[in-house]
């Protein structure tokens, strides 16, 4: 029976991997390569790896680390951080990575996205969406210092699709590490419009966020970093993975 794809997101800080709340605060949590083995071991479904200080310190993600990374997991995995070059996604897809994923260049070049997906093919370029509602309910795509941009998140994702990607990544920033569920309806929303594969990314704490998301969205990556770093009330760090068995998705469309 199909599924969807239940993806863990990792970040990364200056090779560090952390977890963040609405994008601040980055909390060190461990080594990205000790959980990759761990993910391997769990049989993960796949990985992103986001690195979130690599544009605003004007550098692309650590090619080293990637390629030892590559070297060490048995899933597919994807990466972002700072690739503003053809050169960069070359050496990442060299290395293994099955998709490179593109931010802010994305808002500022869209050409260099098309010409990325005319180069590589739209199976290997996704596009991550940082999105976020101001005081006013109006959601408006967000830059990586947290500032806002004056585009519509979804015309930016038409216009990505337009340009041949893949992927779309949508994640939200004020539900980034709340693990209080997805935004469902603006996400319902996205989803009906686009035709290519989407990811959802924000706010889950637990399976049946992601289960709920699929069954009344059809959104078929599902994709978390809290619920699978933390355990308990607590917020111990321990990596974890459900097993397929332990979930039951269906697909309804539900006013889509």
């Amino acid at each position: 029976m199909y599924r969807p794809r239940v993806i863990p997101v990792l970040l990364l800080d200056n090779d560090k991997l952390v977890k963040t709340v609405k994008f601040s605060s980055p909390k060190y949590i461990g080594d990205p390569i000790n959980a990759v083995r761990i993910f391997n071991d769990l049989k993960a479904d796949e990985l992103v790896l986001l690195d979130i200080s690599a544009t605003a310190q004007k550098r692309s993600i650590n090619l080293d680390l990637i390629k030892e990374i590559g070297e060490e997991a048995n899933m597919p995995f994807s990466v972002g951080g700072g690739i503003n070059s053809i050169e960069s996604v070359k050496k990442l897809l060299s290395y293994g990575v099955e998709r490179v994923i593109i931010g802010a260049e994305a808002v500022s070049n869209p050409d260099f996205v098309k010409k990325l997906c005319e180069e590589f093919g739209s199976s290997t370029i996704s596009v991550c969406i940082d999105y976020k509602k101001d005081f006013l309910g109006r959601t408006f795509v967000y830059s990586p210092n947290k500032k806002a941009i004056s585009q519509d998140p979804l015309k930016l994702a038409l216009l990505m699709e337009e340009a041949g990607v893949g992927e779309i990544i949508m994640q939200s920033l004020s539900k980034d590490g709340a693990m209080n569920g997805y935004d469902m309806d603006f996400l319902k929303n996205i989803a009906k419009k686009l035709s290519i594969p989407m990811v959802a990314l924000g706010g889950a704490s637990k399976k049946e966020d992601l289960e709920n998301l699929y069954r009344e969205t059809g959104i078929n990556g599902l994709a978390a970093g809290s619920m699978f770093i933390y355990k308990g009330q607590m917020k111990g760090v321990l990596i974890n993975y459900p097993q397929v068995k332990t979930y039951s998705f269906s697909y309804e469309r539900t006013g889509v």
